[in-house]
């Protein structure tokens, strides 16, 4: 018997087809344009080899090898629920007894699943909370610095998150879109709560038809589609803002800045004017300054600010743009840009971050509700920036600063992961296994043995998405998407409500947990709240029985003719429409910040050589610059071991490219599997070449699954291809703190020994009967 079920992820859309209990394939949605063929993976991942069956236990913790242990290398135990449940809510009692809540890491980062209800880092966090705190996280990895950041300048984060200035109005009026980083197609076919609508394409394609004019600043030729014809500026990476200060320098020196929007809608631009010129440090930030730091020619830095002069203009930038060293200055000195030249809040045209970073950004919509679980607090209020996990477990107790605060890590004794995996998006994996072993109990509610899982104590093992109900969601999608369970739980798998539910039993709060509610009644109470907040707004919606038969519900499009400029009321009137920043203008200068006392984040904008580039000294032994990017094969880490991202290696290895030059001077070809290394580890990867990327980079995707050739050993050779064995962990600055891979320089040569076997899809080494 066949069946046909609608569903959805983080990469799309699509109806499950189900024979005989098993998932056997997927179909797209039908109103979905460009479905992608990530949605292809899901009966590898469902029903991989590599799923938890049912919970384990590290061998050695049973042992009492716990805190000091380097993990990753142990066997497994396989033991009851009952009594995994009981392990957990015993070590949960213990240490908040001995050691206070803030000692648990709650942080469950990651983008978890598309359902709302099901989503793992909140069904986590309410458990934590609700059962007397814990530490968590802040901001996210993709884009942390400029979290931090924007709000000083713009006084708001949904320039880079929310509702930016849409594609509509772009096309109508302007002229050019200067896009540092691009705007790369492959970004797009992901949303966090997923998308009935991969749009991206569809605004980029119209654009392109209605005589856009692309200008792409970046080291990669591809990150813009060819048929956009994009004009290539290629940039040495990290140096950006040494651009930017020079275009400034340029249109300062004409003449050209709008001096009255200035006046009038800024403050600071004294202070940053004096800077531009030199006038502090004797050091004018001119076109012939900047050349030598970016490669670009003077003459074409003086050209382009003269064009973004005349004609009606939208900057932007990606979110990778801000991963690096000091990564806030980028991105403060495009928003000073845009008000140099008076662009802010005119009609489709301005700043705004993102556009090529994930799908939906700039979609024309109307604002509906999403559809969420509601938060919880956490009674401790504890937190750390989010990359900042390896300083606090070398750390304990120890002081850091960020966004003008004196914070101090806390005496971290369980680590507890639901719908993430720190061994995917953090940097120097050398770095962390070794502070890993400082925490006494890993908890880790996961589906598959990824090193999330391997690294852990406790391993809980969760159903994926096809195995229950749920409802998806996102603010940049016109469709709220029903999810039906496909499938039975493989193996012993539960949902994370479930679990947690029997844990918070043992703990005597389960029913303030559940609210004594199971899957169908939280479905059917998140439904009626979503409902209600919907017809506040006038959006009429049908019944949960209804939307459940039809499987999804669609958003009534913009008027036509409708268009969304950010910023455009504040630029009308900005004494009426202050900005929530603290002088309600835009700051080119930031009082606030500059009382931080920051010297790698000061009150302005300013050029800061990175700690790690191709202008550096450590370059003459790392002669590539790495960058790692968001590959179009998976989510991050999700779906490796499915078919899609299978095709995409070279020898089971992730693929590393290089300009064929760089390559041919190592005497290299493609296909060759090389060793990538540098000071802080080493990967395999299979040789690819570009012509259409600059000498002297390299790029990679992340998201191969760590795989260390000797389990549970620091610095062992990474196999199957982790770049973030290779890049920095250090943040932005003490303003953002946020992550710095980009700023990663590494050298490549021929692997010549015998190639070691990839074991990252299959389970560990299990060991005795359950228990």
């Amino acid at each position: 018997m066949t069946e046909i079920k609608p569903h959805a992820a983080h990469w799309g859309s699509f109806d499950a087809v189900v024979k005989d209990g098993r998932l056997v394939g997927v179909r797209p949605f039908a109103r979905d344009p460009f479905p992608g063929s990530l949605i292809e993976a899901m009966p590898d991942i469902v029903h991989a080899a590599c799923r938890v069956d049912r919970p384990y236990v590290r061998k050695g913790w049973l042992e009492g090898r716990r805190r000091g242990h380097l993990r990753g290398g142990d066997a497994f135990v396989p033991v009851s629920w009952d009594r995994a449940v009981r392990l957990v809510a015993e070590e949960t009692r213990r240490v908040r007894a001995e050691h206070g809540p803030a000692s648990i890491f709650g942080g469950s980062y990651g983008w978890s699943s598309a359902g709302r209800f099901h989503h793992a880092r909140s069904q986590l966090q309410r458990f934590l909370g609700l059962g007397g705190g814990y530490t968590g996280q802040i901001n996210a990895y993709s884009y942390a610095a400029a979290q931090a950041l924007l709000p000083h300048v713009l006084g708001t984060n949904e320039v880079l998150l929310g509702r930016v200035t849409d594609w509509a109005a772009i096309i109508r009026h302007a002229k050019v879109m200067l896009c540092l980083g691009g705007l790369p197609l492959r970004n797009g076919l992901v949303c966090s709560g997923g998308a009935g609508e991969h749009a991206n394409e569809i605004h980029l394609r119209r654009a392109a038809e209605a005589g856009l004019r692309f200008v792409q600043v970046s080291p990669n030729r591809a990150d813009v589609p060819d048929w956009c014809g994009a004009e290539w500026i290629p940039i040495r990476p990290g140096t950006d803002t040494a651009l930017l200060l020079a275009m400034a320098h340029v249109i300062v020196t004409e003449g050209r800045e709008d001096r009255a929007f200035l006046a009038s809608h800024c403050v600071g631009w004294d202070r940053l004017r004096a800077y531009v010129l030199g006038q502090g440090d004797g050091t004018p930030k001119s076109p012939e300054w900047a050349a030598p730091i970016t490669t670009i020619p003077a003459a074409r830095i003086r050209a382009l600010a003269l064009e973004l002069a005349a004609v009606p203009a939208m900057l932007t930038a990606t979110w990778s743009l801000q991963r690096a060293d000091f990564g806030e200055q980028p991105y403060w000195m495009l928003a000073a840009l845009a008000a140099i030249l008076g662009l802010i809040g005119k009609p489709g045209q301005g700043v705004a971050y993102g556009y090529g970073s994930v799908n939906g950004m700039g979609n024309p919509r109307q604002e509906v509700p999403s559809f969420s679980m509601p938060a919880t607090r956490n009674p401790t209020g504890a937190f750390i920036p989010v990359a900042r996990i390896t300083d606090m477990l070398e750390n304990p107790g120890g002081a850091y600063h960020f966004n003008g605060r004196e914070c101090r890590y806390p005496d971290t004794r369980i680590i507890w992961w639901a719908g993430g995996n720190p061994f995917h998006h953090h940097q120097d994996l050398n770095r962390l296994l070794r502070a890993w072993a400082n925490a006494e109990t890993i908890i880790a509610q996961e589906q598959h043995w990824n090193a999330l899982a391997r690294h852990a104590d406790i391993v809980l093992p969760a159903t994926t998405t096809l195995e229950r109900n749920d409802i998806a969601s996102s603010g940049r999608d016109r469709f709220l998407r029903a999810m039906h369970k496909a499938i039975e739980p493989v193996g012993q798998a539960r949902n994370d409500h479930d679990m947690l539910a029997d844990i918070a039993e043992e703990l005597g709060f389960r029913d303030r947990f559940t609210e004594q509610r199971n899957e169908e009644a939280w479905l059917r109470h998140l439904f009626e709240q979503w409902r209600r907040h919907c017809a506040e707004r006038g959006f009429e919606t049908p019944d949960f029985d209804s939307f459940w038969e039809a499987g999804f519900w669609e958003a009534p499009p913009p008027a036509r003719g409708q268009e969304y400029t950010q910023f455009s009321e504040f630029r009308a009137d900005p004494e009426a429409n202050p900005l929530d920043t603290a002088t309600g203008k835009v700051e080119l200068f930031s009082e606030t910040v500059a009382s931080f006392g920051y010297d790698d984040a000061p009150g302005h904008p300013v050029w800061i050589e990175p700690r790690e580039w191709l202008g550096a000294r450590q370059a003459e032994r790392f002669p590539l610059h790495l960058l790692s990017f968001q590959p179009a094969t998976r989510l991050h880490g999700q779906l490796d071991p499915g078919r899609v991202a299978a095709t995409d290696k070279i020898a089971g290895r992730e693929p590393i490219t290089l300009n064929p030059e760089d390559a041919a001077a190592r005497g290299l070809k493609p296909g060759d599997i090389v060793r990538v290394f540098n000071e802080r580890g080493a990967c395999l990867g299979g040789l690819r070449t570009d012509p259409g990327l600059m000498r002297g980079v390299a790029m990679m995707a992340t998201g191969a699954w760590f795989d260390p050739l000797e389990p549970g050993v620091p610095g062992s050779l990474c196999v199957h291809g982790n770049p973030n064995v290779l890049t920095p962990d250090v943040g932005t600055s003490r303003l953002g703190q946020g992550p710095s891979a980009q700023s990663c320089l590494v050298e490549v040569e021929k692997w010549t020994e015998a190639l070691p076997p990839v074991r990252a899809h299959l389970p560990p080494r299990i060991e005795e009967a359950p228990a």
